[in-house]
């Protein structure tokens, strides 16, 4: 945590200065350029000018803080990332600590780094999202800040603590399903996205079955006639990618259903983290939430863990996958 003192160094002016600004007290008269020179240089180093800094100088304030790369947290049940918040707000209460909230912001990318600063005013930081801003996180590293990402981060040379979710061995184990079943002729569809949780879903389903062909969509909708060819190439089940936005399976099901065709009579349909009771599997997200939060705490106090920690995610049977249509 930088220190006045080195405001003071930087800014050339004396500690005094610096802390009359930082204390916020307007009567003392100062030059403009002097007050603004050192709120600029407390931004750059990342000093926090907020009551809760001086306590932390001296001990912990158990202020948790999360940090989401959306605008607004998803305290809508219906929100896919809703159950994360739930996790970490039940086993922060459990653990007797408070969460101090942070939202990320469409602005300029100096905003966002400011706002990422802003996050030490808290022990430590949760951050959830599908994209890792390198150069403010890696401050943050780099000086020993506390951070959990929930979610798999391969970023910064794998230096970054998570919690993620085994998506390459659940996304296997789907597609081993379907081959037990008498599946070969399979496509996978995935979004455009290069998230590490959508190259870890491809890695399992090429592992399980290394001939699924993959589609990647170039937009929000699939043609029922693209469909109706797979199908005529003798294609017996659909495998489609699982992400916040939901957009593979919307319209891979709009496909399906605008092309006729009956699931999983005509074809098998698996979601590798869908809506809740599709055939593939569950995301845990809220014990995602739990066990970040327990880990966040164990970085905070110095506590021997393990800083990189995939979860089990559940198999869902559905009633959406079945044994391919006979062609006879």
């Amino acid at each position: 945590m930088p220190r006045q003192a080195d405001i003071a160094r930087i800014a050339g002016v004396s500690q005094a200065a610096v802390s009359v600004v930082l204390g916020g007290k307007q009567t003392i008269r100062m030059a403009e350029e002097t007050r603004a020179r050192i709120l600029e240089v407390a931004e750059e180093l990342g000093y926090v000018p907020h009551p809760v800094a001086k306590r932390l100088a001296h001990s912990r304030s158990n202020l948790l803080g999360l940090y989401t790369f959306r605008t607004a947290f998803p305290t809508n049940e219906a929100d896919i990332y809703h159950p994360i918040l739930s996790g970490v707000e039940a086993e922060a209460a459990s653990l007797g600590q408070d969460l101090i909230l942070f939202t990320g912001t469409s602005g300029p990318e100096a905003r966002q780094e400011t706002a990422i600063r802003r996050t030490r005013m808290a022990d430590g930081c949760l951050f959830f999202g599908r994209q890792v801003p390198e150069a403010p996180v890696a401050r943050l590293v780099e000086t020993g800040f506390p951070l959990v990402y929930i979610g798999r981060r391969p970023e910064l040379g794998g230096r970054i603590p998570y919690i993620g979710a085994d998506y390459v061995t659940a996304s296997a184990q789907v597609l081993e399903r379907l081959l037990s079943l008498g599946h070969r002729n399979i496509r996978y569809v995935r979004e455009p996205d290069e998230a590490p949780s959508s190259e870890d879903r491809l890695l399992g389903v090429l592992q399980a079955a290394p001939s699924t062909q993959v589609v990647r969509l170039d937009g929000p909708d699939l043609s029922a006639d693209a469909v109706r060819s797979w199908l005529a190439d003798g294609v017996t089940a659909l495998v489609v990618e699982g992400t916040d936005t939901g957009t593979a399976y919307r319209a891979v099901r709009a496909a399906v259903d605008a092309a006729g065709l009956s699931v999983p009579g005509d074809l098998s349909l698996a979601v590798l983290g869908g809506p809740p009771g599709v055939s593939g599997f569950e995301v845990p997200m809220q014990e995602m939430g739990r066990h970040a939060v327990r880990l966040l705490i164990e970085l905070i106090t110095d506590k021997a863990t393990t800083p990189q920690q995939l979860l089990w995610c559940p198999p869902v049977a559905g009633r959406e996958v079945g044994p391919p249509r006979s062609t006879e």
